[in-house]
């Protein structure tokens, strides 16, 4: 590279992590003809969480970003998401448990990455596409120009301006879109205030282990037969527990990342340190089994609380934008982190897209602030699938239960209208918006049938009563991957929500008449709107 000097881009990225690189390699397929410049603090990349992609995600790095070849050669397939569940005394081994997994690799693709070397692949990758990457660079002294904005933080050149620092070097960078991927330290958030906490107490330890027992070479033949000896240890295992689940996480080359994520009660700052951590392990006979004394853990990394939200994602009228964890956090127990990531740099690519053709600052208003609503719709949305649930992750038949809803709802209403582009047509997602309300009540009318079970399940000492001996395959419920395959009317996406919810309730029901309780209706199948009223389903 050459030596920094003064300079002015079209496009600016503050952060060099996952969420900035690939939106730098959108941006760069997307609009060759702007500059673009990354500013990057580490000159290393290192060691991160959001190891595992879903859905959404995938299409988004293979349609959009056109790494098809590079996820297969250098990464891993994921082998979807995979639950074991234990006994009270966490000794059952992991032949001995109840699974919910795949019997075969999906027919949606997802993958494992390692965030070290995906980043840097994606670094050279842009560098070689004519990104200016800077690493060793710290950002500081940012000031946004917002014309609307009060008159001290106003930028009077028209520019985004702020200051890196290179070693001892330090020069001035001016900019007409700046796109903040600087993680959780998020200057823009910090300036702006845009943080706001989230009702959802959860902490996460997690470090990297080699020397590890292959998953799929430890078990009988007959556990391995079980799932048609396809490689569980390619999905993202969760050995759940009540108010807590431990993620192993294969990474390639060796090396196996591994987890803890639970209620803020569980936590405690010993697990923060490797020996730490490593006694709690001990605790867990099928996790333990995996690692025994003869794994390695290379480092532990933690957070004392996980989940956050903001006020913004974006302002297109003013330039600036929020992507990855820059912006918004929930869980990650269903792997939804780079999903967002997918939805942000879309967004994002589509404003500065039609802000660069001369859209009106009118019209880049009013659909930088639709897809700001949406994101927080989405965001609200997926909070409820975690929020004050984390007990029923103990029991095989109530996460059981909880899974086949999630997943089929993932389905029906976020991925499929995510592969067809739908979350780019104004008019479609205006649509949507209107009827977001009807959908969170909905949502939050399943949590509570799903506490309600817990509770009874606790109180009756039923928690772990399936908990060994049984398998359920992952995607059962999806029974309409088939039509995904193309764009779905309205009416068909509402059938089948009515279909999963009315499905999920029946099942509900018979766990209450397992707990003799008798439900206040007896109906066992509901029109739609039923589900989306202010109303106890049970």
């Amino acid at each position: 590279m050459d030596s920094p000097q003064a300079r002015t881009v079209d496009i600016a990225i503050l952060g060099g992590g996952l969420a900035g690189n690939l939106l730098a390699r959108q941006l760069r397929r997307s609009l060759p003809g702007l500059s673009l410049a990354l500013f990057e603090r580490s000159r290393e990349t290192s060691f991160k969480v959001g190891e595992s992609t879903v859905e959404i995600a995938s299409n988004y790095l293979i349609r959009r970003l056109g790494l098809s070849t590079y996820l297969y050669e250098n990464q891993l397939p994921k082998n979807g998401l995979r639950f074991f569940f234990d006994t009270p005394e966490k000794n059952a081994a992991m032949v001995d448990m109840s699974e919910i997994g795949s019997r075969h690799l999906p027919v949606f693709p997802s993958f494992q990455i390692d965030r070290a070397r995906i980043e840097a692949d994606l670094m050279r990758m842009n560098l070689a596409d004519g990104a200016d990457i800077r690493t060793g660079a710290r950002v500081h002294d940012l000031k946004l120009h917002e014309p609307e904005g009060p008159p001290e933080s106003r930028n009077a050149s028209g520019m985004h301006e702020f200051t890196v620092t290179e070693g001892d070097t330090s020069y001035p960078v001016r900019a007409r879109w700046v796109v903040d991927a600087s993680g959780r330290a998020s200057a823009i958030a910090r300036q702006k205030q845009l943080r706001v906490p989230a009702d959802h107490p959860i902490a996460a330890v997690w470090g990297r282990f080699t020397g590890h027992v292959d998953m799929d070479d430890a078990g009988t033949p007959e556990w391995r037969a079980r799932v048609h000896n396809t490689a569980r240890v390619l999905s993202t295992n969760h050995f759940c527990y009540p108010g807590y689940w431990i993620w192993f996480i294969p990474l390639g080359r060796g090396v196996m990342s591994v987890g803890w994520v639970g209620e803020h009660k569980i936590f405690n700052d010993a697990m923060r340190k490797p020996e730490g951590f490593l006694e709690f392990l001990k605790t867990h006979r099928a996790p333990w089994d995996l690692l025994k004394d003869r794994a390695e853990l290379i480092d532990v990394l933690a957070y004392k609380q996980l989940a956050y939200g903001t006020k913004q994602f974006f302002s297109g009228q003013d330039r600036w934008f929020l992507t990855g964890e820059a912006a918004a956090f929930t869980d990650p127990f269903y792997s939804p982190g780079s999903d967002f990531i997918a939805l942000y740099n879309d967004f994002i690519t589509d404003l500065i897209t039609r802000d660069h053709a001369g859209e009106t600052r009118a019209q880049i208003a009013d659909r930088s602030a639709t897809y700001d609503e949406f994101m927080q719709f989405r965001y609200q949305a997926t909070l409820l699938l975690y929020r004050d649930l984390y007990p029923v992750l103990g029991s095989f038949e109530l996460l059981k239960l909880k899974w086949d809803f999630d997943i089929a709802c993932y389905y029906n209403l976020w991925a499929a209208p995510y592969w067809h582009d739908q979350h780019l047509d104004l008019r479609q997602l205006k649509s949507d918006l209107r009827r977001k309300d009807f959908v969170l009540q909905g949502l939050e009318n399943f949590s509570r049938l799903f506490q309600k079970l817990e509770a009874g399940f606790r109180e009756k000492g039923l928690w772990h009563r399936a908990n060994l001996g049984r398998f359920a395959c992952a995607l059962e419920g999806v029974h309409f991957a088939n039509e995904l395959l193309a764009p779905r009317p309205r009416k068909q996406v509402m059938r089948t929500s009515e279909t999963i919810f009315n499905a999920t309730r029946a099942r509900a029901l018979d766990l209450l008449a397992d707990l003799g309780e008798a439900p206040s209706s007896s109906e066992r199948t509901l029109p739609l709107y039923e589900f989306l009223l202010p109303s106890p389903l049970a």
